[in-house]
C-alpha cells in the first residue's frame, strides 16, 4: 500500500503538474488570444476613430460652409436691405434735387430774363452804330461783353455850338468828318469797375454823369468833361452809407469838324483837323504815316492821366490834349479788355505791345476789315479759355 500510495502520489503529482502545465498553456494561449483580440480591437477602434474624425471633419467643414453661406446670405440680405434703403433715399434725394434743379432753372431763367432785359436797357445808353457811321464813315466799334451785360460801354454825343465864321474858324478840308458850323462830336471808350451786372450798374451811373456834364453843364472840353463827370459820380456814390470805390477809366475824344489847327498864329494847316482828347488811365493811339508820308506807318501814344473817374486820394484836374489830325490818320480808343485777355500757346496776356503791332499791321486796311481781323485775332488768342474782361475798341480814320 505504501508503494501503491507512492505510485499514486507520483501519479497525482504528475497529473497536477500536467494540469498546471496545461492550465499555463491554456492561460498563455488565452492571453495570446486576448492580446490578439485586443490588438484587433485596437486596430478596429483606430480605424473607427479615424472614420469618426473624418466624419467629424466633414461635419465641421459642412457646418462651417453652411455657417459661411448663412453669414453670406445674411450679409447679402442686409446689403439688399441697405441698398433698398439707400435706393429709396437716393430716389428721394434725386426727386428733391430735381425739384431744386427745376427751382434753380426757373430762377436762372428769371435772372437771365432780367439780365437780358437789363441788356436792352444798357443797349439803350449805347449810341447806335448807324449814328457813329453817319459821323465817321470810316470807323468801327469792336464791342464784346464778357457776360450778357458789361462794365465797358462806348459813348457818343453831338453838341451844336454857335455857327462858326470863316474868319475865326474855317471849315476843315477833311470832308469825311460830318457836321457843320460849331458842332462838336464827343466819342469815348469807357471801362467801369467790374463786369456783368455790377459793372453794368456802374456804367449806367457813369454814362448818366457824362450826359449831364455835356447836356446840363454844356461842357465840350474833354478834360473838363472828365472833371465834371468825376464830380457827378462821386456825388452819386456819396449818397450810399457804405464806402464805394467803383469808378471808370475812359478815353474821351472831341472832334470839331468845323475847325482847323492854327500853328503859333500862322495860317491853318492844309488837310489837317484839330482834335481834343483826355483820358483816365486809358491812352489814345494815333496811327499815321511817317512824316505824313504813306510808306512807313508809326503809332503815336497820347498818355492818359493816372487817375480814375471816381474816388481818388489825390485828385487833380484832367489834362486836355490838342493835336493835329492829318488825312488818313487813324485814331484808336480802347479799354484794357483786349490787352488783358489770357490765351496763346502759354496762356499769357495779349499785352499792349502786341496790340500795337497788330494795329500797325492792319492800319492800311479799311476800318471794317480791321474790325474783322482784330476780332478773329482775339478769338484765336483766347482759344478755349474764358474771356477775361469786357472788350471795347473804337477805330476812326480821318
Amino acid at each position: 500500500w505504501f508503494k501503491k500510495a507512492m505510485v499514486l502520489k507520483d501519479t497525482l503529482f504528475n497529473m497536477d503538474k500536467s494540469k498546471a502545465l496545461t492550465r499555463k498553456e491554456l492561460t498563455f494561449k488565452f492571453q495570446q488570444q486576448q492580446d490578439s483580440a485586443k490588438a484587433h480591437q485596437a486596430e478596429i477602434d483606430a480605424i473607427h476613430n479615424e472614420e469618426v474624425k473624418r466624419q467629424n471633419s466633414i461635419i465641421y467643414a459642412v457646418s462651417a460652409g453652411l455657417l459661411l453661406v448663412l453669414l453670406l446670405a445674411f450679409s447679402i440680405f442686409r446689403s439688399l436691405q441697405q441698398n433698398r434703403k439707400k435706393t429709396q433715399i437716393i430716389a428721394e434725394q434725386k426727386a428733391e434735387v430735381e425739384h431744386k434743379n427745376l427751382v434753380i432753372e426757373q430762377k436762372n431763367k428769371d435772372i437771365i430774363d432780367s439780365i437780358t432785359y437789363a441788356k436792352r436797357l444798357q443797349d439803350a445808353i449805347l449810341p447806335p452804330l448807324s449814328l457813329i457811321e453817319k459821323h465817321f464813315p470810316e470807323s468801327f466799334v469792336l464791342y464784346k461783353p464778357k457776360d450778357i451785360v458789361a462794365g465797358d460801354f462806348y459813348w457818343m454825343e453831338c453838341v451844336n455850338l454857335a455857327p462858326a465864321t470863316s474868319s475865326t474858324s474855317p471849315l476843315s478840308p477833311l470832308s469825311t468828318w460830318r457836321g457843320v458850323g460849331g458842332e462838336v462830336i464827343l466819342i469815348a471808350a469807357c471801362d467801369c469797375t467790374g463786369h456783368g451786372v455790377p459793372g453794368a450798374l456802374v456804367s449806367v451811373v457813369c454814362s448818366n454823369a457824362l450826359n449831364r456834364a455835356v447836356k446840363e453843364f454844356h461842357i465840350t472840353e474833354p478834360g473838363k468833361i472828365l472833371d465834371k463827370t468825376r464830380e457827378l459820380v462821386l456825388e452819386t456814390f456819396e449818397k450810399s452809407e457804405g464806402s464805394i470805390q467803383d469808378g471808370m477809366d475812359i478815353s474821351l475824344l472831341a472832334i470839331s469838324p468845323a475847325r482847323t489847327v492854327l500853328a503859333g498864329g500862322r495860317q491853318p494847316i492844309a488837310d489837317s483837323l484839330e482834335i481834343q482828347w483826355a483820358g483816365a488811365y486809358n491812352p489814345l493811339w494815333v496811327v499815321r504815316g511817317k512824316e505824313h508820308g504813306v510808306r512807313d506807318m508809326v503809332l503815336e501814344e497820347i498818355p492818359a492821366d493816372k487817375q480814375p473817374i471816381g474816388k481818388n486820394d489825390n485828385p487833380t484836374p484832367f489834362n486836355t490834349h490838342s493835336l493835329a489830325l492829318n488825312k488818313g490818320d487813324t485814331l484808336y480808343l480802347f479799354t484794357d479788355g483786349f490787352a488783358d485777355q489770357f490765351g496763346g500757346p502759354k496762356g499769357k496776356k495779349f499785352k499792349y505791345q502786341k496790340l500795337k503791332e497788330e494795329l500797325l499791321t492792319v492800319s492800311r486796311q479799311p476800318l471794317a476789315r480791321q474790325k474783322q481781323i482784330l476780332e478773329k485775332e482775339f478769338e484765336n488768342w483766347k482759344g478755349e479759355l474764358e474771356q477775361t474782361d469786357d472788350v471795347c475798341v473804337i477805330g476812326i480814320r480821318a
